[in-house]
């Protein structure tokens, strides 16, 4: 660890970041508390090697570190999970989402779109996960995915189309049944 001001900049740079690098974390493992496990690892980590931080955005920073860490843990743990898959299987959660005001009719719709759209999510590659997770919910641009996946713009863009059909092509099979 590097002086006590280097750990309040960590703090200020990362904390911020936490909740994006566990939404990361929990839709590469797609376990809560494998997802917890790796987001400690990862701010382990990213505190070890702070000083070799040059600036820049920390947020893109952190979750190439979450990242890395998560396939590490899975190569580690779950190998089968970390090999590229081009399949359409789906799989996984529900959440009530009733909000104020809904009728129980609509709250029961949301709650099936909402556990259709995790089942559809949680099946697709993960790189293709990845991609969707950090531009969709983090709301990263193409050029800070690259980054944080290490692969060129073009293959985000084309990781993103090819994993919004996939999600188009199983909402329409969900919708079919």
């Amino acid at each position: 660890m590097g002086p006590p001001n280097d750990n309040a900049r960590f703090a200020e740079l990362a904390l911020p970041h936490l909740d994006a690098a566990y939404n990361l974390a929990r839709w590469l493992t797609r376990d809560p508390a494998d997802a917890a496990d790796v987001v400690q690892e990862a701010m382990t980590r990213a505190l070890r090697f702070f000083g070799s931080f040059r600036g820049g955005n920390g947020k893109s920073w952190l979750l190439t570190i979450v990242r890395n860490t998560a396939f590490d843990w899975m190569k580690a743990n779950r190998p089968a999970d970390t090999v590229s898959h081009s399949d359409d299987r789906f799989g996984t959660e529900i959440e009530n989402m009733q909000a104020d005001g809904d009728s129980p009719e609509a709250a029961l719709i949301r709650a099936a779109d909402k556990q259709t759209l995790d089942t559809l999510m949680a099946a697709l590659p993960p790189e293709f996960r990845e991609c969707l997770v950090l531009r969709e919910l983090e709301d990263l641009s193409y050029k800070e995915i690259a980054a944080v996946t290490g692969v060129p713009v073009g293959t985000v863009m084309s990781r993103l189309s090819r994993a919004r059909r996939m999600m188009q092509r199983g909402w329409i099979l969900e919708d079919a049944r």
